[in-house]
């Protein structure tokens, strides 16, 4: 899933959340949640996916070695 994809996916359940539904469409496809907790767990699931990406490949390390003279 693209980062684009994962931004209106979020953006698609913050507002069925702050609009008081448990329902999400998305894709074609429409998503029930059974209650907010549920609702909550996925905009923090899709966040930390957000977060995933734009980190991109994480931190490089980069060995050497440095001879005392």
């Amino acid at each position: 899933m693209t980062l684009d994809e994962l931004k209106l996916r979020h953006s698609a359940l913050l507002a069925a959340r702050y609009s008081g539904t448990r329902s999400v469409s998305y894709d074609g496809k429409t998503v029930t949640y059974g209650t907010d907790a549920e609702l909550a767990a996925a905009i923090g699931d899709v966040e930390r996916r957000i977060a995933k990406l734009e980190r991109g490949a994480g931190r490089v390390l980069r060995p050497y070695a440095v001879k005392d003279l």
